[in-house]
């Protein structure tokens, strides 16, 4: 989705005066934004939003993966960094040693969908499954009750916050099939899966659209009911890193403070995510 419904902006320039998003009163700035092409999207459709009410705010964003994400806030070179997993250790000692102390803010949570192209018949598999296709042990759809047909894997990026959660999460750090396709994006992922009949792929809930079909996990179907109730097993907090928590009333803090507003929160949900807040 690359609008956000008229409905939202509109209420949030009428309310915006009593809301505090506002930030007329504080002087303007850039505000550059880089990292997980997961966190991508509700960024841009918070930038979108912000823009309405502040239109003298640039907002630039780039999605050039989690990792890439630190290193620009790392050097300076943006204001927020987007991650789709938490900072590394040495991640975080490395800002520490440039001067940079990160500060993350959690603005949504997320699933991993496992999609399949529209014309598979396969509905559900299990963690166990879905670790075998990937480490190679399962080559072929038929042996997990699909049709005689080899399976093409797609995997996200090793840069890629996705990729960490989902070899973490699934692969328990396994190496991946050397056959696999690697992509930079959540959106080359989902693409891939849809004009190929036997691939697979994973993807930030938001990306699994009428394109592609998700499967089941363990028999549980992502979606918002069952990531917030910890039901389905491959799921994880987004982030926003800042360098150090930025100033009360600032553009920098009414942006990455916007998931906690009515709007933001509607915001999140028509992308696909989850609110941290009720």
């Amino acid at each position: 989705m690359n609008k956000i419904s008229k409905a939202i902006i509109t209420a949030a320039v009428c309310a915006a005066a009593f809301t505090g998003v506002s930030a007329s009163a504080q002087e303007t700035k850039n505000i550059v934004i880089d990292g997980s092409t997961t966190v991508g999207p509700i960024a841009k459709a918070f930038a979108e939003y912000y823009k309405e009410i502040n239109p003298k705010v640039n907002i630039t964003i780039s999605e050039s993966g989690s990792g890439n994400g630190v290193k620009s806030l790392m050097n300076g070179a943006c204001d927020i960094a987007n991650m789709s997993r938490f900072m590394k250790d040495a991640e975080f000692k490395s800002c520490v040693e440039k001067g940079i102390l990160p500060v993350a803010h959690t603005v949504a949570y997320d699933g991993l969908a496992i999609i399949v192209n529209p014309d598979n018949k396969i509905g559900a598999l299990t963690i166990a499954q879905i670790k075998d296709i990937y480490t190679g042990k399962i080559k072929n759809w038929k042996d997990v009750g699909g049709e005689d047909a080899e399976i093409v894997i797609v995997s996200r990026d090793t840069n890629s916050g996705t990729y960490e959660s989902f070899n973490e999460l699934v692969l328990n750090k396994e190496a991946i099939a050397k056959n696999a396709e690697y992509v930079g994006s959540n959106g080359q992922a989902r693409t891939r899966v849809n004009t190929t009949k036997n691939a697979i792929a994973y993807v930030g809930l938001g990306f699994a659209d009428n394109t592609v079909k998700p499967v089941s996990v363990n028999g549980i179907l992502p979606n918002a009911k069952t990531i917030t109730k910890g039901q389905y097993p491959i799921a994880r907090p987004l982030f926003m890193f800042t360098n150090k928590y930025p100033h009360m009333g600032s553009d920098l803090f009414n942006f990455t403070t916007l998931h906690l507003t009515k709007e933001g929160k509607e915001i999140i949900k028509e992308l696909g995510y989850i609110p941290v807040t009720e």
